[in-house]
């Protein structure tokens, strides 16, 4: 994975699974999807040119969106918590999430700290629910 998110590839499951798999281990977690950009959609659209499916999906946890914005009124900046669900090239669907404590290194706010190591430990258990889950 990289510096800045956490991740897994899922085998034996389609891409449509994953997705509806990963939107309901965020409900269990207290997240909701406020968005979903569809880039393959979306590349197609803009500039045709054709694309594998990936999808981004950015997650909310209204009570931990909550304490950050009253502990640092701009770290909207850094919401939702974005999570990709990608086809890979072997057929698999890669999903990653962003690393709430990384994103929110750029704040110098221990208040903030603590809303992203709770957001980060539920995001993992979203991961691993996922990934445990595989047929």
């Amino acid at each position: 994975m990289t510096a800045y998110g956490f991740g897994t590839t899922l085998r034996n499951i389609g891409f449509d699974d994953a997705v509806q798999r990963i939107t309901e281990a965020l409900k269990t977690e207290g997240f909701g999807v406020l968005t979903e950009i569809d880039v393959q959609a979306t590349l197609k659209k803009k500039l045709d040119v054709d694309f594998r499916r990936y999808l981004i999906l950015g997650a909310c946890n209204p009570p931990l969106a909550k304490r950050a914005l009253d502990a640092e009124s701009e770290i909207g900046l850094l919401l939702p918590c974005n999570v990709v669900v990608q086809e890979t090239a072997g057929g698999e669907v890669g999903v990653s999430i962003a690393d709430p404590r990384v994103m929110f290194t750029l704040v110098d706010n221990p208040s903030v700290a603590s809303v992203a190591a709770e957001a980060e430990d539920r995001l993992r258990r979203v991961l691993d629910a996922v990934a445990g889950g595989q047929a």
